[in-house]
């Protein structure tokens, strides 16, 4: 039976609007000396932690439907930008040059985006819901680093691939598929402390502790009735 929570729909709100601000920001590609990385590194890493709390304190089931409430929001996004691209510019509107500079390379950055996206959360939630069950609970450390590890590593291959495949040369390709892994799970590392404050409270208040023993992981399934 579905139950009703208290912070679920709100965790789906900030976790369907980091994807989409992280999204925007990654259009910009960004340098520190000779690492170079993009724009959504900064806030991107926040989505993965919500993915994990959602299927630490929730379960996989409910991971799920948020990530396809992302995959949604993301789509409707690209959608309205598209759309507003092509629409007749006013003639006092002197910025659509701009405009198309940045969000009309934004579809691309969307595609792969959404492919790594979906691949990566579904890994992340899947692994962590896999060790929760296999750690018997314990170890919550093991199961966050873990599944980010794994998850990041497939999202940051992805999303390079596809966003800046032909821009970027091999060599650079290779760093920022580095260093974006690194710098994302890194993230998750420092925020461990936070992580497990936010878990703990989250448990408490929603009396809720999934273990996914016979969950359905079909990642096309988004009803939460098995």
């Amino acid at each position: 039976m579905k139950r009703t929570f208290l912070y679920y729909d709100l965790i789906i709100v900030v976790f369907a609007a980091s994807l989409l601000i992280s999204n925007l920001a990654a259009t910009k590609l960004v340098a520190f000396g000779p690492i170079i990385t993009d724009g959504g590194a900064i806030l991107f890493p926040l989505v993965y932690i919500l993915g994990d709390i959602l299927t630490e304190v929730y379960g996989y089931r409910y991971a799920r439907r948020a990530i396809w409430a992302g995959f949604g929001v993301m789509l409707l996004a690209v959608l309205a930008f598209t759309i507003v691209k092509y629409l007749p510019v006013a003639p006092e509107y002197t910025s659509q040059e701009a405009f198309e500079a940045i969000l009309g390379f934004f579809p691309r950055i969307v595609l792969a985006s959404l492919c790594a996206y979906l691949v990566g959360e579904f890994l992340n939630s899947y692994v962590l819901a896999k060790l929760k069950i296999k750690t018997k609970g314990k170890k919550l450390w093991l199961r966050l680093i873990g599944s980010t590890v794994v998850g990041e590593f497939f999202d940051t291959i992805v999303f390079a691939l596809i966003a800046f495949g032909g821009i970027l040369s091999s060599q650079d390709m290779l760093k920022f598929i580095a260093i974006g892994w690194g710098f994302k799970t890194a993230v998750e590392i420092l925020l461990l402390p936070v992580t497990y404050k936010v878990v703990n409270f989250l448990k408490k208040r929603e009396k809720s502790d999934a273990y996914d023993k016979k969950t359905n992981f079909n990642p096309l399934k988004i009803s939460l009735q098995e």
